[in-house]
């Protein structure tokens, strides 16, 4: 029976929106949009606040906390992102106060393609790193991107996800769906990244060198099976879960899935994980948790 062991209160203002573990077993970091606390996992009252983007005047303030991960491996290190689309990574080593960064990581924008909605979509709504360290990924509205820490230049690869979508993103402003929250997680061998969608889909993409995987897949209590399918064992790989799960034809274009139906808006798959070691991934779509084996 899950029971609650500590309760670590009264050091955020706003809505938390990162915890993460440190790699040495005895802190961790909570993050919401102006401040991130370092806190002892024995010590419940106290925490150090070692990120502050708090300006004097919160009329200047221009972009919030989005987001907070420590390094899997290097327990001095985390990195956070920020509604302007940026993703810093500091050193608890080098000052008390994290208020520079050891390296950005952001894309510039092409100023003749800037609209009304550049800077929303542009907002981070979640990073992870690697399990080795080296990468991190990163979610905005349209796409996932996969950075390389040593490579501050640009993303190493981009990921469309929601570029369908383009041409409806004054209704999305309209409902509030261009502020939906995406998660995005990698496999455990770095090989794959996965991230939700509308009407309840999920996609992953290969990302090893020459990958070409790209597969929309919907979570669902009675997905559309392949016709003359026997089996009903739900073990597969994740390139043919297809078997299990709806492959939607077609996602790409206008808002239309595999049947001809726009994206359903009122159903969103935000938050997903896949499993550290094994190949399978949990997905929750409205009040449901669905796993996929492969």
């Amino acid at each position: 029976m899950a029971r609650c062991r500590r309760i670590y209160a009264h050091a955020h203002d706003y809505h938390i929106n990162s915890i993460s573990n440190n790699s040495d077993g005895e802190t961790f970091i909570s993050a919401d949009d102006l401040r991130i606390n370092l806190w002892n996992l024995e010590i419940s009252n106290q925490s150090f606040n070692i990120v502050d983007v708090k300006p004097a005047n919160m009329e200047d303030l221009t972009e919030v906390i989005t987001s907070a991960e420590f390094h899997p491996k290097h327990c001095n290190m985390l990195a956070y992102s920020s509604s302007k689309g940026s993703i810093r990574l500091i050193d608890m080593r080098q000052s008390a106060l994290c208020d520079t960064h050891s390296k950005l990581f952001e894309e510039q924008d092409d100023p003749g393609t800037r609209s009304f909605f550049t800077e929303i979509i542009a907002s981070i709504s979640d990073i992870k790193f690697a399990k080795d360290g080296r990468h991190i990924l990163s979610r905005d509205y349209m796409t996932l991107k996969l950075w390389d820490i040593n490579m501050d230049s640009g993303p190493v690869a981009t990921f469309q996800v929601h570029e369908h979508l383009r041409p409806k993103l004054c209704d999305l402003y309209e409902n509030d769906s261009i502020f939906d929250k995406f998660e995005c997680c990698l496999s455990g061998d770095g090989l794959r990244v996965a991230t939700g969608s509308y009407s309840n889909l999920f996609r992953v993409f290969g990302c090893s060198e020459g990958s070409t995987e790209a597969t929309t897949l919907e979570a669902s209590k009675n997905p559309t099976r392949r016709q003359g399918q026997t089996s009903s064992r739900p073990c597969r790989s994740l390139g043919s879960l297809s078997g299990v799960v709806r492959r939607v034809k077609g996602a790409d274009n206008l808002g239309v899935d595999a049947n001809g139906n726009t994206s359903d808006f009122t159903t969103k798959l935000l938050h997903l994980a896949w499993h550290p070691t094994e190949n399978s991934i949990a997905c929750a779509a409205s009040n449901s948790l669905y796993m996929y084996y492969a």
